[in-house]
């Protein structure tokens, strides 16, 4: 089943293909846009203009994929097999693509929340996944949006 939560995502299209789904499970719109040559990824910059491959022959493609709706999701699927997932403006960098269907079903599964410390006093967004892997990210005071503000605990 592609979107499910153990599945191994081994290209950029299949990991856009289980986003397609997940958008489809939750019914939010999605936007995706895909950069396709090593002289259009944002990873390859030193490639040169017109380098389509990589020094091995390979085709790397990248993608970006903006969900509909609140919370605020974006994701950013790089050739290297991880991904930077942007959920209300916090940054999850360097994800294992295997990781992002789980995790966009836990935001929007209502399972992400966000910890509040008294002292020193400080906000962490955290998003448990399965098997008791769990990603944190610090949330600056003035980064918090109305629907972070819903999940503080």
């Amino acid at each position: 089943m592609i979107g499910g939560m153990d599945d191994h995502l081994p290209s950029t299209e299949a990991a856009v293909t289980a986003c397609r789904a997940i958008a489809d499970e939750y019914a939010r719109e999605i936007s995706v846009t895909h950069d396709i040559g090593a002289d259009e990824t944002s990873r390859r910059t030193a490639a040169g203009v017109g380098v389509t491959t990589d020094p091995d022959g390979s085709l790397p493609h990248e993608a970006f994929v903006e969900f509909g709706g609140l919370p605020r999701v974006t994701v950013r699927l790089f050739p290297e097999d991880d991904a930077l997932i942007t959920v209300e403006g916090i940054d999850f960098p360097d994800l294992p693509r295997d990781e992002v269907s789980a995790f966009l079903h836990a935001v929007f599964g209502d399972r992400a929340h966000v910890k509040a410390r008294r002292f020193p006093p400080g906000y962490r967004l955290v998003v448990p996944l399965p098997a008791d892997r769990t990603y944190k990210e610090y949330v600056p005071m003035f980064g918090l949006t109305p629907w972070l503000s819903s999940r503080v605990q």
